[in-house]
């Protein structure tokens, strides 16, 4: 059976593949301002040294409000650094001295044609489960924490 931490990466990652994935807190607040409708799934992920940063805490208050008010799925997930590993994204900053992309705040974001290319990237099975669970359900009524490993 998948866990929801292998199911979340295998989702990222194929959204990632058909460019429907908007990281960053600023970013997404762009877009949720612009088309709340594209977004099915906002991630929001923090660290242990997150939880001290007060500015964080209400960005993240703000954007699950927003989410609350518009139908967007919400999840909670600890594990910065692995959300990175998944992503192909540096965590750190690189030898040619670039920051890493803020991953704090990450939207999937869905159109009719990126949810079927998302279907056909991950084998049918895995998509049925992954994309009923984490994409279509539009009703979410608590949000769900869990630590990618």
């Amino acid at each position: 059976m998948e866990t929801v931490s292998q199911a979340l990466e295998e989702l990222l990652v194929a959204a990632q593949q058909q460019d429907c994935l908007t990281l960053g807190v600023y970013e997404s607040a762009k877009l949720m301002n612009v088309d709340p409708d594209s977004v099915v799934l906002c991630v929001l992920a923090t660290d242990e040294e997150d939880e001290d940063d007060i500015a964080l805490q209400i960005h993240f208050t703000l954007i699950q409000a927003f989410c609350c008010d518009n139908d967007i799925n919400i999840l909670r997930v600890s594990g910065i650094r692995r959300l990175a590993q998944v992503l192909g994204e540096p965590s750190t900053v690189d030898s040619n001295g670039n920051e890493p992309k803020d991953l704090h705040c990450i939207l999937v974001t869905v159109s009719t044609a990126c949810c079927l290319l998302i279907l056909i990237t991950l084998n049918a099975q895995k998509a049925s489960s992954i994309v009923i669970n984490l994409v279509l359900s539009v009703n979410i009524e608590y949000i769900k924490i869990i630590e990618i490993p």
